[in-house]
């Protein structure tokens, strides 16, 4: 097997060769035919059955009506079963909601405030008073530079090493 792969035009997605390829298109096409041939042959036969029913005699008639009302109960059963089964898996989901997302939630939001707070606890006691700090530090530098006691680190030039 080859398993080549192209990444799509937008870079996000990556596709085997073989969805991306101009053969694909003839695969696409057989397969629309036979789906079209299949839905003439499906009407074709419906509607050859119909003609047989009106053609039978009143008791084979009587009979397949029989067998259909007998297959529809069943599929109503089937169908009544399968909604109890969705009542109950929506059921299952809100509990799910109610009971175990919404205490993951909640403690999310504490767990974000509390980190919210401990940002502020630390820009308020650690960071300003470091800035402040070296704002302090710079300030003297520039007083003591501006007075002549401390020279000027970027004011020397190169070559005057004499």
């Amino acid at each position: 097997m080859d398993n080549k792969r192209r990444i799509s035009q937008d870079n996000t997605r990556v596709y085997p060769e073989e969805y991306l390829s101009p053969g694909n298109d003839q695969d696409q096409k057989k397969i629309m035919v036979g789906i079209i041939v299949g839905g003439v042959l499906v009407i074709m036969l419906t509607v050859a059955f119909i003609i047989f029913l009106m053609v039978a005699p009143a008791s084979t008639t009587a009979r397949i009506r029989d067998i259909f009302i007998i297959f529809l109960a069943l599929q109503s059963l089937i169908i009544g079963v399968v909604l109890i089964l969705l009542i109950i898996q929506v059921a299952k989901l809100t509990n799910l909601l109610q009971n175990e997302i919404k205490p993951i939630l909640n403690s999310t939001n504490e767990t974000v405030s509390n980190l919210r707070g401990t940002a502020e606890f630390l820009s308020n006691n650690m960071v300003e008073p470091v800035m402040k700090a070296n704002e302090y530090s710079a300030s003297m530098r520039q007083f003591f530079a501006a007075i002549g006691l401390l020279r000027r680190t970027g004011s020397k030039s190169k070559g005057n090493d004499n």
